[in-house]
């Protein structure tokens, strides 16, 4: 017997968008034994409830039959057995195209060795030569291969978004390294050091280029062509589930594409005709699955809230091909400080405060100033340069500082490039009503006040290289979120929490969108940033910087 995830209300006067499947087995409802009147279907049903549930996702009319006695609950016991392949599909050809990708990134790793160290020159022998040539452009990529499968580098869970897929390629390059290291020891051979370590290291840069391309392109076809992705049915209340729509629906990138959605409460029909992709209530979820195609669930919020009825459902997703994921109410929280302690068979999640003292911020503050310190060297003659051209375009200072918040509420001056003539702030009061922006910034696209090299300036985001200045002197970091003007009883409420970091040069808010964000999304995307920092994080964003500054996304 299997009852519903969340039994939901009677709602008078409403219908279900597309009829209820009288064939599909009522996987999840409501009635104490699944009661039908239908002759063979009470047959059918009496078996598989002695043999196991049936999902209603099995063989199609007319297809091949599988043997009951080997499925329980939908999963295969046998070990010869495998169970249903996934539905969704797409995983398939791009781990393929990795194979391809990393098996030449090992070899080619190889070749680079061969190349600077003039291995098969010292080889001397044409057979000693063929027998290298087999060792490093056939027997160590396929090692390669081997051991990134083993620390999970194939796993479509961390494909295409997220750092673990990268964490993982460098796990099994540590790997490759200790295993050329012990079979070298085991028979004797005699292997330059430089030349295992070049190799190793030229194919873990290779396969990180080469899986960073590939990533960019499956978010191309995720975001343009709509495809390689999971559909996925959302299952909640209409709160629930329509926030989960907007999150996946905001980052295509990600791969979760909600098709339908299932609400476990009533609602309205004029509601329901506001919600951009079709509502269902009262339906088998197993049968609604098959019958939009999708190949994902979606759990929302409190939909998992009754004891036992999540499992259940697991039960009956067993060797169905559909992925089941959970959306808990907890939001903004990333993996590194989510835990699960299962306790008697209950997991429960354990979130672990923000990482905001300790080794690791001596370690930001540490490359923070060093890299501002080089940069500043680096880049004086470019100083030089951008404040001749500013004196040129309209006299004055070169430099604009202005009074900012920073660490825990201290207030500094930061240091930028001016891009404005000098009666900017005279010329203020009459734009005020031109503001584009909805939050503490004055914001125009087309602003009057912007000297023409500011324009300049500020789309190659080269006016905010002085604040490298800031960041030696401890007041700002190289990542953080960005500081706002003062004076302006700011940073009330969640805003405030901002200020527990130094703020940045550049930080989350600026690589994904700076200027063309509102301001909410802005502080959500601080906030973020505040409760999940790492210095991994850090390196990350540096690294998404580069292409948004030479994209100019957002910059005016």
């Amino acid at each position: 017997m299997t009852t519903s995830l969340t039994k939901p209300p009677k709602v008078s006067g409403h219908t279900d968008p597309l009829p209820a499947e009288p064939s599909v087995p009522s996987a999840l409802a409501d009635s104490p034994h699944g009661e039908s009147q239908r002759g063979e279907a009470v047959d059918k049903t009496v078996v598989t409830e002695m043999l196991g549930r049936d999902t209603g996702l099995g063989p199609e009319p007319g297809g091949p039959e599988q043997d009951p006695v080997r499925k329980m609950n939908g999963v295969a016991r046998s070990a010869w057995m495998r169970a249903r392949p996934r539905l969704a599909r797409w995983h398939r050809p791009y781990i393929m195209f990795l194979l391809v990708l990393d098996y030449a990134a090992a070899a080619l790793g190889s070749l680079t060795a061969v190349s600077w160290w003039e291995t098969r020159a010292s080889t001397g022998v044409n057979e000693t030569g063929n027998y290298f040539s087999l060792i490093a452009y056939v027997a160590l990529p396929l090692c390669w291969l081997v051991l990134l499968w083993g620390n999970g580098a194939y796993d479509r869970r961390h494909l295409g978004i997220g750092a673990d897929e990268f964490k993982r390629v460098v796990r099994a390059a540590v790997a490759v390294l200790a295993t050329v290291s012990v079979a070298a020891f085991g028979f004797r051979v005699l292997l330059s050091r430089w030349s295992v370590l070049t190799a190793v290291v030229g194919a873990l840069i290779y396969m990180l280029i080469g899986r960073g391309a590939a990533r960019r392109v499956l978010h191309f076809v995720r975001r343009r062509i709509h495809q390689a992705n999971h559909r996925t049915l959302l299952v909640g209340t209409l709160q629930e589930t329509l926030y989960v729509y907007k999150i996946v629906t905001r980052s295509p990138a990600a791969g979760l594409l909600p098709i339908a959605i299932h609400l476990t409460d009533g609602v309205s029909a004029a509601r329901r005709a506001q919600v951009p992709i079709p509502v269902y209530t009262n339906r088998n979820i197993i049968g609604l699955v098959h019958e939009v195609g999708a190949d994902t669930i979606a759990i929302c919020g409190s939909a998992n809230s009754e004891p036992g009825k999540l499992r259940e459902l697991a039960w009956e997703l067993e060797g169905s091909g559909v992925d089941l994921v959970v959306a808990p109410q907890i939001t903004d929280i990333a993996g590194p400080r989510v835990h699960i302690r299962p306790i008697e068979g209950l997991p429960l999640l354990h979130v672990e405060e923000p990482t905001l003292s300790g080794m690791s911020l001596l370690a930001k503050n540490a490359m923070d100033r060093v890299c501002a310190a080089l940069g500043l060297l680096v880049l004086l003659p470019i100083f030089g340069l951008i404040a001749l051209g500013i004196k040129i375009t309209d006299p004055g200072p070169a430099f604009f500082r202005q009074k900012r918040i920073g660490h825990e509420g201290r207030t500094f001056r930061v240091w930028k490039f001016r891009t404005m003539y000098t009666d900017a702030e005279e010329r203020l009061a009459t734009l005020i009503d031109m503001n584009e922006s909805d939050g503490l910034l004055f914001k125009m696209k087309d602003d009057p006040r912007v000297t023409p090299i500011g324009r300049f300036l500020r789309a190659s985001s080269l006016d905010e290289l002085p604040q490298l200045i800031n960041v030696v002197l401890g007041e700002m970091s190289l990542v953080g979120p960005r500081p706002l003007p003062a004076g302006d009883d700011d940073f009330e409420g969640p805003a405030r929490r901002r200020l527990l970091v130094r703020p940045g040069m550049t930080g989350l808010w600026q690589v994904s969108g700076r200027s063309d964000t509102t301001w909410e999304e802005a502080v959500r995307l601080d906030l973020y940033y505040v409760d999940n920092w790492s210095l991994a994080y850090d390196l990350s964003i540096l690294w998404r910087t580069i292409g948004v500054v030479l994209a100019r996304k957002g910059a005016y």
